[in-house]
């Protein structure tokens, strides 16, 4: 059952942050975007978001650091977050993570991988609905 509150992404890259959204929205999703992790703290700020998609390395504040902050408000404390990165992932950055109650998946994701992941974040039943083909990865849209 989807929600009426947005996805949230947010990854410097553009393009890849454009990818998820396309691939959500053509899902039936509301998706806000946002580039840096201040830009993301407004809008989960405003938009109460259903969950957050948020890159681990970005610049000034990282996926860690947003994520301090986002369990700081207390609308957000409990929102379901998946950390994306492509870097490597040592056993203290996991632990971070665990802490901060976000699940880490690694890049690229497959559009069926995206949904999935959304899905479950959210508690729905496996989707199958997008519109792109199974084979592209969302980074790649």
């Amino acid at each position: 059952m989807q929600s009426d509150q947005p996805i949230l992404i947010i990854d410097d890259n553009v393009n890849l942050a454009k990818g998820f959204a396309l691939v959500l929205q053509r899902s039936g999703y509301r998706v806000n975007v946002a580039h840096t992790a201040e830009e993301g703290l407004r809008l989960a700020q405003a938009d109460n978001p259903a969950a957050v998609i948020v890159d681990f390395r970005m610049p000034f504040i990282n996926g860690a650091g947003f994520l301090y902050r986002l369990r700081a408000c207390p609308k957000q404390a409990n929102t379901p977050v998946l950390v994306v990165t492509a870097a490597a992932v040592n056993d203290e950055m996991r632990a971070q993570l665990s802490e901060l109650r976000a699940e880490l998946r690694f890049k690229p994701l497959g559009v069926q991988d995206l949904l999935a992941e959304v899905g479950a974040l959210l508690g729905e039943p496996v989707r199958h609905r997008a519109t792109i083909e199974p084979g592209q990865v969302a980074s790649g849209v």
